[in-house]
């Protein structure tokens, strides 16, 4: 058997997340028309493994998926023949044969997340407020935010999710919290983070973040609370004191990240991955 790693790119837009959902007639998924592709073309059915399971309405500029196949058939066709087959808000960036000891979770090394965000509202320095419009082609991957924000309070905010720290404040409020603070039986509440940047771009705020994992909803609660402080609701060094809370009512609101829409709630979020060479 050959194995291959995929690096993918794709609008989540219309998809409910990464992962299959084990349900007769279930909602799209990438990991399920991946695999729906791969079976029309070779035959085989095989379920893709994915770098991280992105949430509903998330895009992926470098998502990697490994899978094993029979079938012999040169990287170069594989790579043609899945983009015919794939819908166009999913493309194959590059194919290639990897050892049966690569998987695309477990050997990678760093995650990075990138949200963006549009200014709804820009505060001049004489106190006057510009409103500005954001385009329905730029609105599927931004956050339409409406409030002015300090950008530099968010800077220097932002320094201070580095380094080896628990997360648990920023980690989703969900039921089984008790599984994730426990490192034998769930994913651990300790992350290292490398980067975590915001810089002004063409008219955009871009927050970037690098760490080794990352909690469930981690993210859009970071830039959640990361907004708060903008806005002056929550003072900019105020994020030592959230993280040592272990507490997630302790952060910024969940709500602050995500806009309702019709039957999804879209984190404006893109993912790629790093592997040692």
């Amino acid at each position: 058997m050959t194995h291959w790693k995929l690096t993918l790119s794709y609008d989540g837009s219309s998809f409910h997340g990464w992962q299959i959902q084990n349900v007769p007639n279930g909602p799209p998924t990438i990991q399920s028309t991946l695999s729906r592709a791969i079976a029309s073309l070779t035959g085989e059915t095989v379920l893709p493994q994915g770098s991280g399971r992105t949430d509903a309405g998330v895009h992926a500029l470098g998502q990697v998926a490994t899978f094993a196949l029979e079938a012999p058939i040169p990287a170069a066709n594989l790579q043609h023949s899945l983009n015919r087959a794939l819908p166009a808000s999913i493309r194959v960036l590059s194919v290639e044969a990897v050892p049966e000891t690569f998987h695309a979770r477990h050997s990678a090394t760093a995650k990075t997340y990138e949200y963006r965000i549009f200014e709804n509202r820009l505060q001049h320095s004489g106190g006057a407020i510009t409103e500005r419009i954001c385009s329905p082609f730029l609105a599927p991957f931004v956050w339409d935010c409406h409030w002015p924000v300090n950008l530099v309070a968010m800077q220097g905010a932002a320094d201070d999710f580095l380094g080896h720290q628990d997360f648990t404040s920023f980690a989703a409020a969900d039921p089984d919290l008790a599984t994730r603070n426990d490192p034998s039986s769930g994913p651990s509440p300790l992350k290292t983070i490398t980067r975590s940047t915001l810089t002004r771009e063409s008219n955009l705020l871009i927050y970037r973040v690098t760490g080794s994992g990352f909690l469930h909803h981690m993210v859009r609660n970071i830039v959640g609370t990361l907004v708060e402080v903008g806005r002056g609701a929550l003072a900019p060094d105020s994020i030592p004191g959230i993280v040592a809370a272990r507490n997630r009512s302790a952060a910024g609101p969940h709500r602050t990240c995500i806009r309702p829409l019709p039957r999804l709630r879209r984190l404006r979020a893109a993912a790629g991955f790093g592997y040692r060479s």
